[in-house]
């Protein structure tokens, strides 16, 4: 009897994990990453102050300033917040981004975190969450946010 549990839990378990793996794509990472991802999910200190119904680059009047294999240039105006994404490495559970801004006003500076983009359906948005994996070429920089560390405490 445990035997055919044990087996049932590893089939049932195997199942789940494949219903929650989507493809990434192998080419024009970045231009995926900027069409999909759910700006909402960046950390406060570098996404756009959130507007009810809006969640990409696009609902939020980004334009695209720069693209390539490695990393896009965001700007919500002529002139206005950019935002910065690098592709740090694609792993099959996601896509490591060096994210980051030039900050809301010229006391905050400059600010950049690694995140993780996860992708939970083929025609859903890319959501992201904080790191703690580190690359070299995207250290943490900038100050805290102290809205998102109040929603986080124990």
């Amino acid at each position: 009897m445990k035997v055919l549990c044990g087996a049932m839990i590893l089939a049932g378990s195997s199942v789940a994990l494949a219903g929650n793996h989507v493809p990434y794509p192998k080419e024009k990472v970045a231009e995926f990453v900027v069409e999909k991802l759910d700006v909402t999910t960046l950390p406060a200190a570098i996404r756009p102050k959130k507007d009810k119904g809006k969640k990409t680059f696009g609902d939020y009047g980004y334009a695209t300033r720069q693209v390539d294999e490695k990393g896009a240039l965001v700007e919500a105006t002529p002139g206005g917040t950019q935002i910065s994404i690098r592709i740090l490495e694609q792993e099959a559970s996601g896509i490591y981004v060096c994210a980051g801004n030039t900050g809301k006003d010229e006391s905050n500076g400059h600010i950049q975190r690694v995140l993780l983009l996860k992708l939970k359906e083929s025609n859903g948005l890319l959501k992201s969450k904080e790191s703690s994996k580190e690359f070299n070429g995207c250290p943490v920089i900038g100050g805290t946010d102290d809205s998102d560390a109040a929603a986080s405490s124990y």
